[in-house]
């Protein structure tokens, strides 16, 4: 793994002493454009964003834009723009990505405590991931995504690690009473065993490459359209394997996965050679993300959006059923990898 494993955006300060989104009003995020020469007409409309809060809004004069106001306290100002200065980099080389809009050679803004940027309105819909055109199509770009992003290395952005993405978050939902009395002793030992079997994959992958990446590289963070994919939030972009990057667009049962795979690495592999020992990580990443995600819902849990769009969070049965999930991926990492041959 990359020595770069720095974990800003995943320590317990990003509780309710950093939570300042009750102060970003309609009025305020309007007055925020206004500071920047960007007079909105009064209409705006909250897009579907968690982690940060991103609005469309329309212009005075010219078309609607897209504004990110970022999570405070989340991400260093040196880590936003490296995900900026990746898009970009992109971007000059022809590849579909949103990117945000420079103002006044600026594309990092604050107002009243707020950071954020502007990125100018782009249409589509999700991708059909089902058709094998589809994803090779989409094989196609990561895999330029991935030309680029080997280039060299991001310094203030952290990598997809075991220990940021697993042990970490594992301590932190033990340490805080997130889990059911009842469940803490099942839920625990489920997740060590989870965290060998990670382990276990990584050592059967041996020293793979990591790189820049997407890093959230889901359906829902690509805009289709005739023309094909656009790339959209970066937000999450890391150091890590570039499986990190397809695995995401596989689903269903074995010999569906395989074809699926088959058909992204057929356009994935015209521009960026695939390891194909880096398909020993596929069930390892998966159950990361699975312990991550539970600990990202806890730390957010203090954001009124949380419980109002995650009620199942945090109950008897969410909790009883992510035991049952960590059983199967303990089981579902032991098995041979995919094979997309």
């Amino acid at each position: 793994m990359s020595g770069n494993t720095r974990a800003s955006d995943e320590t317990p300060k990003t509780t309710a002493k950093v939570h300042a989104y009750s102060g970003l009003t309609p009025d305020t995020v309007l007055d925020a454009l206004d500071s920047v020469e960007l007079r909105g007409d009064g209409r705006l409309l909250a897009l579907n964003s968690y982690e940060n809060r991103v609005y469309q809004i329309w212009m005075e004069d010219g078309p609607p834009v897209v504004a990110k106001f970022y999570r405070p306290a989340r991400w260093s100002d040196a880590a936003i723009l490296e995900e900026h200065d990746f898009t970009r980099e992109l971007a000059e080389r022809e590849i579909p990505v949103v990117t945000a809009t420079a103002i006044g050679g600026r594309v990092l803004h604050e107002f009243h405590g707020f950071r954020f940027a502007v990125f100018p309105r782009r249409g589509g819909r999700a991708p059909e991931l089902e058709d094998l055109k589809t994803l090779e199509w989409m094989g196609r770009f990561i895999g330029r995504i991935h030309a680029v992003g080997a280039l060299q290395s991001f310094h203030d952005r952290p990598a997809i690690a075991i220990a940021s993405f697993g042990e970490e978050p594992r301590d932190y939902l033990l340490a805080h009473g997130f889990l059911p009395a009842d469940l803490v002793d099942p839920w625990g030992r489920v997740v060590d065993l989870a965290l060998d079997g990670i382990r276990r994959c990584y050592d059967r992958a041996g020293d793979v490459r990591t790189l820049r990446l997407h890093g959230d590289c889901h359906a829902g963070n690509v805009l289709w359209t005739d023309d094909g994919p656009h790339f959209v939030d970066f937000d999450d972009s890391r150091t890590g394997p570039a499986v990190q990057d397809l695995w995401m667009l596989l689903s269903g049962d074995r010999a569906v996965m395989n074809s699926q795979l088959a058909a992204a690495l057929a356009g994935y592999e015209d521009f960026f050679a695939f390891d194909p020992r880096e398909l020993y990580l596929v069930e390892a990443l998966r159950t990361l993300r699975m312990i991550h995600y539970e600990a990202w819902l806890a730390r957010r849990w203090d954001d009124p959006a949380f419980p109002a769009a995650f009620p199942w969070f945090n109950t008897q049965t969410y909790w009883q059923n992510q035991i049952l999930d960590l059983r199967e991926q303990v089981a579902l990492m032991d098995e041979p990898p995919l094979s997309p041959d």
